[in-house]
């Protein structure tokens, strides 16, 4: 397996975002098949895992933990806190984004006990809570690693300004922020960060939330519970015209040698040694699929004809609803 440097670590070139296995896209599989993937991972040499408190609130990292305990040696296990889930008067679990210093130390206590682990190698603030600084909040992920409970930290959906306020604070390992094709707004300011401070750069939905992976033709079919249903770009006139970009893509893909998917996760590994990508998926076959990307070599010009026919100004629809991007704090084209 390829690999690279992850802070302090060195990971498999490719991770597994775990979030699939329990959250966001609808009805999640069973725990037997999410087991089946996570040691699928394991068998094919992964070495980085990211869940977080909020996946499945809390079941996400259940699942991981136990599967992931007798390897932790062998694994980076990347995990978030600063959003999870709240259960209210009423009984309902809500999603809340709370950066105060004690609310990160009870989301990383939660999250080392479903882990099942002692330490947790990567721990991210999964979102800023604007209403605290973030200084604040880095000074308490800071307090954990001086007490042995984090190894390193990082930040997730950040500006490039907020990126220099936290290092300032703590070493920032790691930046995970939304980075493919079809979001490229890391390339406004905070890979430039990020590779000023020496800090990796983790990619989700590294295959446009299954759009680069020719996996979504009929938006109309989503699951009621599926998040994409709120997202701008899947809404039904704006998919109709993403789907156009589709045909022209995969004859990129098919000129490359490779699937759909594997174009978009190897587009991500041609940018730069220091971007991970953390692809997830329900499926053992699609695994493998994605990591064998890491055996793909793109031409310049392949490159090329890629940035040209998908970018910022090709797609239709913002990549989140007008309430997340509010909470988000990631530059915009």
């Amino acid at each position: 397996m390829h690999t690279r440097k992850l802070g302090p670590f060195t990971v498999t070139a490719i991770g597994l975002g775990c979030m699939n296995l329990s959250h966001a896209y609808g009805t999640p599989p069973s725990p037997e098949q999410g087991r089946k993937v996570l040691h699928a991972a394991l068998d094919a040499g992964v070495t980085l895992f990211d869940t977080a408190a909020l996946y499945g609130f809390g079941a996400n990292e259940s699942l991981v933990g136990p599967v992931l305990k007798p390897h932790r040696r062998e694994i980076t296990l990347c995990s978030k806190g600063g959003m999870a889930g709240v259960t209210g008067d009423d009984g309902v679990t809500r999603r809340v984004i709370d950066g105060r210093p004690e609310a990160i130390r009870r989301n990383c206590e939660d999250s080392l006990r479903r882990l099942q682990t002692d330490v947790i190698d990567l721990y991210y603030l999964h979102r800023w809570d604007k209403s605290v600084p973030i200084e604040e909040s880095v000074g308490a992920l800071s307090r954990l690693v001086g007490q042995g409970k984090v190894r390193a930290i990082g930040l997730s959906e950040v500006s490039a300004a907020t990126v220099r306020k936290a290092h300032a604070v703590h070493p920032v390992a790691a930046v995970q922020t939304e980075y493919s094709l079809w979001t490229r707004n890391p390339e406004i300011a905070v890979l430039a960060a990020c590779r000023e401070i020496g800090a990796a750069f983790v990619a989700f939905s590294p295959v446009a939330r299954g759009f680069l992976c020719d996996a979504l033709h009929d938006v109309t079919t989503l699951d009621a519970k599926d998040i994409r249903k709120t997202m701008p770009r899947f809404a039904p006139e704006n998919y109709a015209r993403n789907l156009q970009l589709l045909p022209p893509y995969k004859a990129i893909a098919r000129e490359a040698g490779c699937t759909p998917a594997q174009l978009a996760l190897a587009w991500l590994l041609h940018k730069g040694p220091d971007i991970i990508p953390i692809p997830g998926t329900t499926s053992v076959e699609h695994l493998r699929e994605d990591l064998a990307a890491a055996d793909v070599r793109l031409s310049p010009r392949t490159i090329a004809s890629l940035e040209a026919l998908i970018n910022q100004d090709t797609v239709a629809g913002d990549r989140y609803s007008d309430q997340s991007n509010r909470e988000v704090d990631t530059e915009v084209f």
